[in-house]
């Protein structure tokens, strides 16, 4: 089966122009590959300056990139721009792309004819996106006076309104609030749960790692990690920290991970065990291994590595 997004190498070299003529040559991508099946919530994580934005404009047919190819549902994103429009959804800005002065209904209706829908289909099709999205009461209001996290909602109607299969969305929680935020959020879990392809990007990681099916880390314009939040922090060596109170002698216990000895809040001997394998397999071991060396485990705990922790390895590593 074709992938829904696919990029080989590539490269995008922008030159800044400044006063007296001095210029400044700022490669933005080195060399991105990457590949993403259909029906996949991925999340382009990096810094500024990664690269970010620059990739999904060259997916989204608005930049031409210097080198290297890419391709939405088969289609190349240079050679064949019409046809890639056609499948892909963008939204560069939650707030940027309305008219204020238009109704809500108005403003989908006039981007499905855009689209090529008859203006009866626009219609019915705002209707529905409207009501799925909470803003079927204030389909009748003029945009300037919606929220923030209305005007967002709206704008994933938008992208919406000509049923496309693959969404490409830059920051779609950008400056709301944590409530319009976690709406937002939702709503996106509920276009993967329909068998969308989306692409999303954002700085805020505890997000990405509630909404991805998998990341791709990009750093001074390459990719640096790729595959699922598990997978990536395990690619930088990061540990499981199992916790554990105990009642029995540990003097001189061996276990076969690294091991601390501390005292717990309730003053009961605590068991730091580090582990870099998947804690549900290893867990079981480590008590039973316990049990069997006569100490008895009266509780059981586990930290798990941040994704903050990962990325953070991963852009100073490269």
């Amino acid at each position: 089966m074709v992938a829904a997004i696919e990029a080989e190498d590539l490269q995008k070299t922008y030159v800044e122009r400044r006063l007296w003529r001095v210029r400044r040559t700022v490669r933005a991508l080195e060399s991105v590959s990457f590949s993403i099946e259909r029906g996949r919530m991925v999340v382009l994580l990096g810094p500024n300056g990664a690269g970010k934005t620059t990739t999904v404009r060259i997916l989204s047919t608005l930049l031409l990139p210097d080198g290297g190819t890419a391709r939405v549902m088969g289609h190349d994103v240079v050679r064949e721009t019409k046809e890639v429009r056609k499948v892909i959804g963008v939204m560069l800005d939650p707030e940027k792309g309305h008219f204020g002065r238009l109704t809500g209904l108005e403003n989908l209706i006039f981007y499905g004819v855009l689209h090529g829908l008859t203006r009866s289909e626009a219609r019915s099709r705002a209707v529905r996106l409207l009501e799925e999205f909470g803003l079927g009461e204030a389909r009748d209001r003029p945009v300037e006076g919606y929220s923030k996290g209305m005007k967002a909602r709206l704008a994933i109607c938008r992208v919406l309104i000509h049923d496309p299969e693959v969404l490409i969305l830059d920051e779609p929680t950008a400056g709301l609030d944590p409530i319009s935020a976690r709406e937002v959020r939702e709503r996106l879990k509920g276009l993967r749960s329909e068998g969308r392809t989306v692409l999303v990007t954002t700085h805020n990681l505890w997000e990405a790692e509630e909404l991805s099916d998998s990341l791709i880390v990009l750093n001074k314009g390459k990719v640096v990690a790729e595959g699922s939040p598990e997978e990536v922090k395990r690619a930088f060596g990061l540990s499981w920290s199992v916790e554990l109170e105990v009642s029995g002698d540990v003097k001189g216990l061996r276990l076969g991970w690294e091991t601390e000895v501390g005292v717990s809040e309730r003053g009961r001997t605590l068991l730091r065990v580090q582990i870099r394998e998947d804690p549900a397999e290893l867990v079981p071991v480590i008590l039973s291994e316990l049990r069997s060396k006569g100490v008895q485990v009266l509780s059981v705990s586990v930290r798990e590595p941040t994704l903050e922790e990962a990325f953070v390895r991963a852009v100073e590593g490269s």
